[in-house]
């Protein structure tokens, strides 16, 4: 049986964050965003997917990973989300947006919130961890 620790909790949590704004992508319509929003996020998703893998196999990484795409995570989607539209990598819920609902906002602040625990997590993993050679 796989022994879950609590960094391995934030990478599914996490990870179902991620599907869960997906989601909400899927629904609004992928032609809502620009194409450099699209990239950027598929970028994240595939750096993210990276990282919960590492998380999963127990890599020695995992934690310095977790930090990175959790806070990178978290302050790229609340750039993209929550200020006003300032520039082609915004999809803001601000400034009035197609299709943006009580689901969006919902699916967007899970998913910056489990980027933050995974961060936070993982830098507490990193600072307990016994040193190695």
């Amino acid at each position: 049986m796989v022994r879950f620790d609590a960094l391995r909790y934030a990478a599914l949590a996490f990870a179902i964050g991620l599907a869960v704004h997906g989601v909400d992508h899927a629904v609004r319509g992928f032609d809502v965003v620009s194409g450099e929003v699209a990239v950027a996020g598929n970028v994240q998703l595939v750096a993210a997917m990276v990282t919960v893998a590492l998380v999963f196999l127990g890599h020695r990484f995992a934690p310095i990973a977790a930090i990175l795409i959790g806070a990178g995570s978290a302050l790229g989607f609340s750039a993209a989300h929550l200020l006003p539209a300032w520039s082609v990598l915004s999809d803001s819920f601000i400034t009035p947006a197609p299709g943006v609902t009580a689901f969006s906002w919902v699916t967007a602040l899970l998913e910056i919130g489990t980027a933050l625990v995974f961060a936070v997590v993982g830098a507490r993993q990193l600072r307990t961890a016994p040193a190695t050679a």
